[in-house]
């Protein structure tokens, strides 16, 4: 399965488009069961899910605090992806359960839908694990520095590795850039590898020294060449290997610290403990 999928102008992930899913088949099925009843089930389901976004975002940051009490206006910014959907499931069940203790004309619509969203997610996300190539390794791809040099992306495996996928004139790619290059400082034990998409050195060299970005690993790949190997269509895009050069996970869109630490951490961790 694509790590992103198109939408006319738009790049979804298939998770967020699981949701969608999930969302939408629930409310059909609690509406059909409700009419027999005559209870109005649309605006409890609407705060059902409203919960179980909120408490999946929580449990998120309460698991990332150190990474957001830097910069708490950036709990806020779901743009970074940090989601905890286990957490959000159950807080919707929750919620659902006090609502059917203390209106039971909803219990039968407001459980039955969301049972159909839990199933749905649930197999949903089975199928995107199972369909997603885990163990795909590093390719075989030669890229160029930005000082004319050949670099084999092979010759990165060895420790974790995040590759990059970036363009100057991409409003997210440039909004993460201090976050990765903070990353990249922070990681001595990660490869941070950052490979601009389409441009040019001159243009790459005047977008680092017009914001002041001190980056290691800045490689072009001016046709896009590694994009369409990973079936990516949309920017940023950033892929995490493990040591063994093995792909370990996908993340389209824009990073937080706290989202690179979710995906960077259990491949430190797991490296470490290898070495033991």
């Amino acid at each position: 399965m694509p790590s992103s999928i198109r939408i006319g102008p738009l790049a979804l992930p298939p998770s967020l488009l699981l949701l969608m899913l999930a969302a939408a088949l629930a409310l059909p099925a609690g509406k059909r069961i409700a009419r027999r009843t005559g209870a109005a089930v649309e605006g409890p389901l609407h705060r059902i899910l409203l919960v179980g976004l909120v408490v999946a975002r929580l449990a998120f940051v309460l698991q990332y605090r150190h990474a957001y009490l830097a910069d708490p206006w950036s709990i806020l910014d779901i743009r970074d992806g940090g989601w905890e959907p286990q957490a959000g499931l159950l807080g919707a069940w929750f919620y659902a359960s006090l609502l059917a203790r203390r209106l039971p004309a909803l219990r039968r619509p407001v459980l039955s839908a969301l049972a159909v969203a839990s199933a749905t997610w649930i197999g949903g996300t089975i199928a995107i694990a199972l369909s997603v190539p885990e163990q795909r390794p590093l390719p075989e791809f030669t890229a160029v520095s930005i000082d004319g040099e050949s670099v084999r992306l092979p010759d990165y495996a060895g420790r974790p590795a995040v590759i990059n996928l970036w363009a100057s004139w991409c409003p997210p790619c440039r909004r993460e850039m201090p976050v990765l290059e903070r990353a990249q400082k922070a990681r001595p034990e990660v490869e941070f590898v950052f490979l601009n998409q389409g441009e040019t050195a001159d243009t790459v060299r005047r977008f680092l020294d017009r914001n002041g970005l001190s980056l290691r690993n800045v490689l072009l790949d001016s046709r896009g060449e590694f994009a369409r190997l990973f079936q990516l269509s949309a920017l940023p895009a950033t892929l995490f290997f493990d040591a063994d050069g093995r792909l370990a996970s996908v993340r389209i869109g824009e990073l937080s610290d706290a989202t690179i630490e979710h995906h960077v951490g259990p491949l430190v961790r797991r490296e470490a403990s290898a070495r033991k």
